[in-house]
């Protein structure tokens, strides 16, 4: 799925693109809809870059149960533990 977002609207907000993609999955990611990863992605910036930014603004970052096991059994798989 794309958005089309008209340029006047993101000069109105005095945004570029990129800044919009971020507040979107900040948004996002705050209202707890979509997961860190997929944030960061939307955002289009690494994970690293992404957790700063959000601790910036001091939003806590939502880990639970279920995604500690799917790491767990990601590192695993991967040998790493």
């Amino acid at each position: 799925m794309s958005v089309v977002i008209p340029d006047n609207i993101l000069q109105s907000a005095e945004m570029s693109e990129a800044e919009l993609k971020l507040e979107i999955a900040i948004l996002l990611f705050q209202q707890e809809k979509i997961s860190i990863g997929k944030a960061r992605r939307l955002a289009e910036i690494n994970l690293l870059d992404f957790q700063r930014e959000i601790a910036q603004r001091g939003i806590c970052i939502h880990y639970d149960v279920e995604e500690f096991e799917q790491d767990i059994k990601i590192l695993q798989e991967m040998g790493r533990i």
